[in-house]
């Protein structure tokens, strides 16, 4: 039994609340169930120096954990460095956003995207794109109304879940303890136009069937899906 009864293809509930950092260029608190993750983006006048004179524009972001957002006390990865969980979630991230529009139509921009988990109960990482994202459209509305932009790019929405098997059983958007106890899990990342743009799996316990594999994607494509609902809300 899923805590408060939850159907095995049902998200957490979600939510948005916006401008939660006045001083970002957009910024937004995103709430699936007790994960929560701030997502602030900043728009910087210059791109990276493989960029330089191309006309275009960059995505890129930074992901992090507070010391305390889990059970136990998270070492803060200031003094020690990150570590290659975090490294690996701020590129999954970064090459997610990277394929909401395109990046020419942006000049020679970088959108820094910085994605800091409050609370810590799984699926963080697909909380952060799915947050960072719209947090990158409000901010390229922002630009085209401060006339940075001439014009709104072209935006393709993106979402991203994590779906898993628990018991022998294919279960959407898992919280920690499902996580912690399941024999394989996913990250899946989609468009709006329903292309896979991600998906990271893999087996804990046991190796996976093809037809467990089908059955948690048919799972993130119907809690994707739901989560674009997210982008007919007003910042």
């Amino acid at each position: 039994m899923r805590l408060n009864n939850r159907a095995s293809d049902s998200l957490r509930p979600v939510s948005v609340e916006w401008n939660i950092q006045p001083s970002a260029d957009a910024s937004l608190l995103i709430r699936t169930g007790n994960t929560h993750v701030i997502c602030g983006v900043s728009i910087e006048e210059k791109v990276p120096p493989f960029l330089k004179e191309s006309g275009g524009g960059w995505i890129t972001a930074e992901y992090g954990m507070l010391p305390c957002a889990t059970s136990s006390r998270y070492k803060r990865e200031g003094a020690s460095g990150k570590s290659g969980r975090t490294h690996e979630i701020q590129r999954l991230i970064g090459r997610s956003l990277r394929m909401m529009v395109d990046l020419t139509q942006l000049g020679e921009r970088t959108l820094r995207v910085d994605c800091d988990v409050l609370n810590a109960d799984g699926g963080t990482r697909t909380a952060s794109i799915t947050g960072a994202a719209l947090a990158v459209r409000a901010a390229l509305a922002k630009m085209v109304a401060d006339g940075r932009l001439a014009i709104m790019p072209d935006i393709m929405p993106i979402a991203a879940i994590s779906v898993g098997i628990v018991k022998g059983v294919p279960l959407l958007d898992l919280d920690y303890a499902e996580d912690s106890q399941a024999e394989a899990d996913a990250n899946f990342v989609m468009s709006g136009d329903k292309h896979w743009i991600e998906i990271q799996s893999t087996a804990e316990g046991a190796p996976f069937s093809h037809d467990a594999f089908l059955q948690m994607t048919t799972l993130a494509q119907k809690g994707i899906q739901e989560l674009f609902s997210l982008w007919s809300d007003q910042s």
